[in-house]
């Protein structure tokens, strides 16, 4: 989850020794007056002061408005499949700082980010660091140390002024470019594209894993002679029940391969896994397909359509823009019972397009729950409802001051059949799993 800080944060001294992570998390976040500073020169100077030379390692950098975690996820399992040492950096979290740094598939220890944050305090001098910079140039010490070959890290926001761009890709994979952090990205897809495709470098491979790119990725894509890889170009996305074969999955073509990669579905988006396969396949070609097929179907990702219950089914998504939402109503729809009714618990942060989300979801959704985030940034239920009352008003939603008061009293409520969907934010669903203790 993100950090609270603000322009108003105290600067908190330095941590000293045996300090713990609790006590460094709270330090960074009081070290730089803002939460977001976009900008690479802060970064890259304390970067050079790390390293004296770029890494040797394999960088893969994953950027994208939704679908980026999933990416990651299975590239990850995918390299460490096939024999390669391998980490990756993600953000947000969801309940443990410690999710954002796994090696070789297992998160990171305190005592080993406590390590990391000390080399980068002792690097940075009198240079400021956001929260998320200050942990990402922590990541780049711990996977230097380590020793790893494969570097996956997720993009924080944007892509061009984003900490993690201050290393060049050897591949890059952009999952899909849509309307989220306005005031810092802009408002339409052209704009944001032109942001996103700022991880991208001449001539190396890429992948853009959505349809449509904007035509500001592909300029871009040419400009820099980039090899593209895209679905309906360079290979096919193809429903498994459309060939003959029996429902419930997809199938990857790749005309220059001549087999085909079958790609069930887990709830995960299938043209991130398919982004992840066109890239393993590349970087190691000879992992065999039964290898990938077997890694896709065991692959899960907390808080990403993620069962929490089975009676009544609860599941929570952390899906938080119109795009994501869009998903999120289609799946539902191919899944729900058709004697059960959907019960959304929704909580959002008060910067998110919750009109378009609401109007995305309010399809599928036959009772609403309206929590309250007490977050920084987070909304209260009455703030919330005000701004759905014309969405959602029909459906007459029951307010609820926590995520879980609204689980719960959602719970109360729904019949065996029923779907009880909690989605909105990290927070959200940190909280929903909070309350039912996992």
């Amino acid at each position: 989850m993100s950090p609270s800080n603000d322009s108003s944060a105290r600067h908190l001294q330095m941590p000293g020794a045996g300090a713990t992570l609790e006590q460094w998390l709270a330090y960074l976040e009081s070290i730089h007056p803002s939460e977001i500073d976009l900008g690479l020169d802060r970064v890259l100077l304390v970067l050079r002061r790390l390293f004296r030379r770029n890494p040797s390692a394999r960088i893969i950098t994953v950027g994208g408005t939704n679908g980026k975690g999933s990416a990651v996820a299975a590239l990850e399992q995918l390299l460490i499949r096939a024999g390669r040492s391998t980490g990756a950096y993600t953000s947000p979290h969801l309940q443990h700082y410690n999710e954002r740094v796994r090696i070789n598939g297992t998160n990171v220890t305190d005592e080993m980010l406590v390590g990391a944050f000390e080399r980068v305090e002792a690097a940075r001098g009198n240079t400021t660091l956001t929260y998320f910079e200050f942990g990402t140039l922590a990541a780049f010490v711990l996977f230097e140390q380590a020793g790893v070959e494969d570097w996956v890290l997720e993009v924080g926001l944007g892509g061009r002024l984003d900490a993690v761009n201050v290393l060049d890709p050897d591949l890059a994979i952009i999952t899909s470019v849509d309307i989220d952090h306005v005031s810092f990205l802009g408002d339409n897809r052209e704009v944001i594209g032109f942001e996103k495709a700022g991880i991208l470098r001449p001539g190396i491979n890429a992948i853009y894993a959505d349809i449509n790119p904007p035509a500001s990725v592909l300029q871009q894509v040419s400009a820099q002679k980039v090899l593209l890889e895209r679905p309906g170009e360079t290979y096919q996305l193809v429903l498994s029940g459309d060939d003959g074969r029996a429902a419930g999955g997809f199938t990857l073509r790749q005309d220059r391969y001549g087999d085909e990669v079958r790609i069930p579905d887990t709830g995960l988006p299938v043209h991130s896994l398919a982004a992840a396969v066109v890239a393993i396949r590349q970087l190691e070609p000879g992992l065999a397909l039964s290898s990938i097929e077997r890694i896709l179907a065991e692959l899960t990702l907390p808080g990403r359509y993620e069962v929490l219950k089975l009676s009544p089914r609860v599941i929570a998504d952390v899906g938080h823009n119109p795009h994501a939402a869009a998903w999120l109503a289609d799946r539902i729809a191919r899944q729900r019972k058709p004697a059960g009714r959907v019960i959304a618990v929704y909580a959002a942060l008060a910067d998110k397009d919750v009109e378009g989300v609401a109007r995305a979801m309010s399809r599928v959704v036959d009772q609403w729950h309206l929590a309250g985030l007490a977050v920084p940034r987070g909304l209260g239920c009455r703030e919330l409802a005000a701004r759905l009352a014309d969405i959602v008003g029909e459906a007459s939603p029951e307010l609820s001051s926590s995520v879980g008061e609204g689980l719960e009293q959602a719970l109360a409520e729904a019949a065996k059949d029923d779907l009880v969907i909690v989605f909105g934010s990290f927070h959200t669903v940190a909280q929903a799993r909070d309350a039912l203790g996992i």
